[in-house]
Protein backbone atom coordinates (compact mmCIF):
# COMPACT_ATOMS: atom_id res chain seq x y z
CA UNK A 1 0.00 0.00 0.00
CA UNK A 2 2.60 2.29 1.03
CA UNK A 3 4.81 2.16 -2.38
CA UNK A 4 1.51 2.22 -3.99
CA UNK A 5 1.08 5.58 -2.15
CA UNK A 6 4.43 6.55 -3.02
CA UNK A 7 4.45 5.80 -6.59
CA UNK A 8 1.03 7.99 -7.08
CA UNK A 9 2.86 10.78 -5.56
CA UNK A 10 5.66 11.04 -7.78
CA UNK A 11 3.21 10.71 -11.05
CA UNK A 12 1.20 13.63 -9.86
CA UNK A 13 4.51 15.69 -8.84
CA UNK A 14 5.73 14.49 -12.54
CA UNK A 15 2.73 15.42 -13.72
CA UNK A 16 3.03 18.79 -12.36
CA UNK A 17 6.41 19.92 -13.28
CA UNK A 18 5.17 19.14 -16.87
CA UNK A 19 2.75 21.09 -16.80
CA UNK A 20 4.44 23.84 -15.29
CA UNK A 21 7.19 24.00 -17.98
CA UNK A 22 5.21 23.50 -20.92
CA UNK A 23 2.78 26.08 -19.67
CA UNK A 24 5.89 28.38 -18.69
CA UNK A 25 7.52 28.05 -22.45
CA UNK A 26 3.74 28.17 -24.20
CA UNK A 27 3.72 32.20 -21.96
CA UNK A 28 7.29 32.69 -22.52
CA UNK A 29 6.78 32.64 -26.18
CA UNK A 30 9.22 29.42 -26.78
CA UNK A 31 6.44 27.93 -28.17
CA UNK A 32 3.99 29.42 -30.36
CA UNK A 33 0.76 29.37 -31.21
CA UNK A 34 0.04 26.88 -33.70
CA UNK A 35 3.52 24.81 -32.68
CA UNK A 36 3.14 21.11 -32.48
CA UNK A 37 4.41 19.20 -29.51
CA UNK A 38 5.70 16.00 -29.68
CA UNK A 39 4.47 14.18 -26.27
CA UNK A 40 7.35 11.92 -27.09
CA UNK A 41 10.07 14.17 -27.22
CA UNK A 42 8.75 16.36 -24.33
CA UNK A 43 9.04 13.23 -22.20
CA UNK A 44 12.42 11.44 -23.39
CA UNK A 45 13.67 15.65 -22.93
CA UNK A 46 12.37 15.72 -19.39
CA UNK A 47 13.14 12.61 -18.49
CA UNK A 48 9.85 11.24 -18.08
CA UNK A 49 7.60 8.51 -18.92
CA UNK A 50 4.73 8.66 -21.04
CA UNK A 51 1.81 8.87 -19.23
CA UNK A 52 2.74 12.16 -16.76
CA UNK A 53 3.46 14.64 -19.73
CA UNK A 54 0.47 13.00 -21.64
CA UNK A 55 -1.61 14.08 -18.25
CA UNK A 56 -0.11 17.49 -18.31
CA UNK A 57 -1.03 18.26 -21.78
CA UNK A 58 -3.99 17.35 -21.21
CA UNK A 59 -4.89 20.15 -18.47
CA UNK A 60 -3.20 22.50 -20.46
CA UNK A 61 -5.54 21.25 -23.31
CA UNK A 62 -8.42 21.60 -20.59
CA UNK A 63 -7.41 25.08 -20.11
CA UNK A 64 -7.56 26.00 -23.61
CA UNK A 65 -3.51 26.78 -24.22
CA UNK A 66 -3.19 23.57 -26.57
CA UNK A 67 -5.66 21.59 -29.09
CA UNK A 68 -5.43 17.72 -30.16
CA UNK A 69 -6.85 16.37 -33.68
CA UNK A 70 -6.70 12.47 -33.52
CA UNK A 71 -4.17 11.73 -36.52
CA UNK A 72 -2.38 15.08 -35.95
CA UNK A 73 -0.64 15.78 -32.70
CA UNK A 74 -0.99 18.64 -30.23
CA UNK A 75 -0.23 21.88 -30.92
CA UNK A 76 -0.35 25.51 -28.88
CA UNK A 77 -4.25 26.30 -29.84
CA UNK A 78 -4.49 29.12 -32.20
CA UNK A 79 -7.88 31.26 -31.44
CA UNK A 80 -10.75 32.33 -33.41
CA UNK A 81 -11.81 35.96 -33.20
CA UNK A 82 -15.24 34.29 -31.87
CA UNK A 83 -12.63 32.40 -29.15
CA UNK A 84 -11.16 36.22 -28.24
CA UNK A 85 -14.15 37.81 -28.40
CA UNK A 86 -16.02 35.37 -26.24
CA UNK A 87 -13.18 35.24 -23.54
CA UNK A 88 -13.02 39.56 -23.55
CA UNK A 89 -16.93 39.21 -22.74
CA UNK A 90 -16.14 37.33 -19.67
CA UNK A 91 -13.28 38.67 -18.75
CA UNK A 92 -15.57 41.73 -18.84
CA UNK A 93 -18.27 40.92 -16.73
CA UNK A 94 -16.28 39.00 -13.39
CA UNK A 95 -13.21 42.23 -13.69
CA UNK A 96 -15.70 45.39 -13.20
CA UNK A 97 -17.78 43.47 -10.98
CA UNK A 98 -14.33 43.13 -8.77
CA UNK A 99 -13.27 46.66 -9.87
CA UNK A 100 -16.53 48.15 -8.31
CA UNK A 101 -15.58 45.99 -4.76
CA UNK A 102 -12.40 46.70 -4.40
CA UNK A 103 -13.16 50.43 -4.98
CA UNK A 104 -16.03 49.77 -1.61
CA UNK A 105 -13.57 47.56 0.68
CA UNK A 106 -10.15 47.76 -0.22
CA UNK A 107 -7.80 48.76 2.59
CA UNK A 108 -5.30 52.04 2.65
CA UNK A 109 -2.98 49.47 2.69
CA UNK A 110 -4.15 47.46 -0.32
CA UNK A 111 -4.39 50.05 -2.60
CA UNK A 112 -0.70 51.56 -1.91
CA UNK A 113 0.15 47.80 -2.60
CA UNK A 114 -1.76 47.63 -6.23
CA UNK A 115 -0.56 50.91 -6.91
CA UNK A 116 3.37 50.18 -6.78
CA UNK A 117 2.41 46.87 -8.66
CA UNK A 118 0.93 48.89 -11.56
CA UNK A 119 4.15 51.01 -11.33
CA UNK A 120 6.22 47.75 -12.11
CA UNK A 121 3.71 46.42 -14.85
CA UNK A 122 3.77 49.68 -16.87
CA UNK A 123 7.25 49.76 -16.65
CA UNK A 124 8.05 46.55 -17.87
CA UNK A 125 5.27 47.08 -20.33
CA UNK A 126 7.61 50.12 -22.03
CA UNK A 127 10.82 48.09 -22.38
CA UNK A 128 10.61 45.73 -25.62
CA UNK A 129 13.35 43.77 -24.25
CA UNK A 130 11.87 43.16 -21.14
CA UNK A 131 11.76 39.54 -20.08
CA UNK A 132 8.07 38.59 -21.36
CA UNK A 133 7.47 35.78 -18.23
CA UNK A 134 8.30 38.08 -15.96
CA UNK A 135 6.08 40.68 -17.39
CA UNK A 136 2.98 38.23 -17.72
CA UNK A 137 3.74 36.80 -13.83
CA UNK A 138 3.41 40.66 -12.99
CA UNK A 139 0.56 41.57 -14.49
CA UNK A 140 -1.29 38.19 -13.83
CA UNK A 141 -0.19 39.37 -10.22
CA UNK A 142 -1.82 42.98 -10.34
CA UNK A 143 -5.35 41.64 -11.64
CA UNK A 144 -5.68 38.94 -8.95
CA UNK A 145 -4.81 40.97 -6.36
CA UNK A 146 -7.50 43.02 -7.46
CA UNK A 147 -9.99 40.52 -6.85
CA UNK A 148 -8.70 39.37 -4.02
CA UNK A 149 -8.93 42.42 -2.28
CA UNK A 150 -12.65 42.54 -3.32
CA UNK A 151 -13.18 39.93 -0.76
CA UNK A 152 -14.90 37.24 -2.98
CA UNK A 153 -13.27 34.20 -2.90
CA UNK A 154 -15.18 32.39 -5.72
CA UNK A 155 -14.83 35.97 -7.95
CA UNK A 156 -11.13 35.68 -7.40
CA UNK A 157 -10.78 31.95 -8.32
CA UNK A 158 -13.18 32.45 -11.66
CA UNK A 159 -10.64 35.59 -12.56
CA UNK A 160 -7.84 33.30 -12.36
CA UNK A 161 -9.11 31.34 -14.38
CA UNK A 162 -9.30 33.21 -17.17
CA UNK A 163 -5.64 34.89 -17.45
CA UNK A 164 -3.29 32.43 -19.03
CA UNK A 165 -5.05 32.47 -22.54
CA UNK A 166 -5.42 36.39 -22.06
CA UNK A 167 -1.81 36.20 -21.47
CA UNK A 168 -0.83 33.90 -24.22
CA UNK A 169 -2.43 36.63 -26.93
CA UNK A 170 -1.58 40.08 -25.19
CA UNK A 171 2.09 39.33 -25.67
CA UNK A 172 1.89 38.52 -29.49
CA UNK A 173 4.31 41.07 -31.13
CA UNK A 174 4.21 43.04 -27.95
CA UNK A 175 7.97 43.78 -27.76
CA UNK A 176 7.41 45.08 -31.38
CA UNK A 177 6.07 48.01 -29.51
CA UNK A 178 6.97 48.39 -26.63
CA UNK A 179 8.23 52.35 -27.09
CA UNK A 180 8.13 55.32 -24.14
CA UNK A 181 6.21 55.40 -20.67
CA UNK A 182 3.02 53.99 -20.52
CA UNK A 183 0.82 54.73 -17.44
CA UNK A 184 -2.31 52.10 -18.53
CA UNK A 185 -2.72 50.28 -15.23
CA UNK A 186 -1.42 53.33 -13.13
CA UNK A 187 -4.45 55.10 -14.49
CA UNK A 188 -6.70 52.27 -13.75
CA UNK A 189 -5.49 51.72 -10.03
CA UNK A 190 -5.77 55.29 -9.50
CA UNK A 191 -9.89 54.93 -10.43
CA UNK A 192 -10.17 52.17 -8.32
CA UNK A 193 -8.61 53.84 -5.35
CA UNK A 194 -10.65 56.86 -5.76
CA UNK A 195 -13.77 54.89 -3.94
CA UNK A 196 -16.21 55.55 -6.38
CA UNK A 197 -17.92 52.09 -7.44
CA UNK A 198 -19.26 53.40 -10.72
CA UNK A 199 -16.04 55.21 -11.94
CA UNK A 200 -14.26 52.06 -11.04
CA UNK A 201 -16.80 49.92 -13.17
CA UNK A 202 -15.90 51.87 -15.92
CA UNK A 203 -12.30 52.42 -15.92
CA UNK A 204 -12.18 48.60 -15.58
CA UNK A 205 -14.68 47.89 -18.38
CA UNK A 206 -12.59 50.56 -20.47
CA UNK A 207 -9.30 48.68 -19.78
CA UNK A 208 -10.91 45.37 -20.99
CA UNK A 209 -11.94 46.31 -23.85
CA UNK A 210 -8.96 48.15 -24.84
CA UNK A 211 -7.29 44.90 -24.38
CA UNK A 212 -9.53 43.49 -26.08
CA UNK A 213 -8.95 45.38 -29.00
CA UNK A 214 -5.15 44.86 -28.92
CA UNK A 215 -5.37 41.54 -28.61
CA UNK A 216 -7.91 41.04 -31.75
CA UNK A 217 -5.54 43.28 -33.52
CA UNK A 218 -2.26 41.01 -32.82
CA UNK A 219 -3.73 37.83 -33.55
CA UNK A 220 -5.26 38.75 -37.33
CA UNK A 221 -2.59 37.07 -39.04
CA UNK A 222 -3.01 34.13 -36.64
CA UNK A 223 -7.17 33.89 -37.31
CA UNK A 224 -6.27 34.28 -41.10
CA UNK A 225 -3.94 31.27 -41.16
CA UNK A 226 -6.50 29.27 -38.67
CA UNK A 227 -8.98 30.13 -41.00
CA UNK A 228 -7.41 28.53 -44.07
CA UNK A 229 -4.91 25.91 -42.82
CA UNK A 230 -6.49 25.21 -38.88
CA UNK A 231 -7.60 21.57 -40.26
CA UNK A 232 -4.45 20.74 -41.11
CA UNK A 233 -1.10 20.45 -38.62
CA UNK A 234 1.78 20.51 -40.38
CA UNK A 235 4.46 17.31 -39.25
CA UNK A 236 7.38 19.01 -40.63
CA UNK A 237 9.04 21.48 -38.88
CA UNK A 238 9.75 23.65 -41.95
CA UNK A 239 6.10 23.80 -42.73
CA UNK A 240 4.68 24.84 -38.78
CA UNK A 241 3.16 28.17 -38.83
CA UNK A 242 6.34 29.07 -36.00
CA UNK A 243 9.82 28.50 -36.00
CA UNK A 244 10.78 24.88 -34.37
CA UNK A 245 12.29 25.07 -31.17
CA UNK A 246 12.90 22.08 -28.87
CA UNK A 247 9.64 20.06 -28.87
CA UNK A 248 8.54 20.77 -32.00
CA UNK A 249 8.07 17.70 -34.17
Amino acid sequence: MTRKVSASVEYESLAAEAYSIVRQRILRGDLAMGQIISRRKLATELGMSFLPVSEALMKLEFEGLLESRPRAGTRVRIPTVQDVQGHYIVREALEVQAARLFAAVATEDEKMELTRLAIRVDSLASQPDADRYHYLSLHEKLHRRIAECARCGALSEAIEKTHALASTWMCVGRHAEGQGPRRTHQDLIEKLCAGDTDAAAEGMRRHIVSSKDRAVQRLEPYFRIGATRGATYARSARKQMAPPAALAS
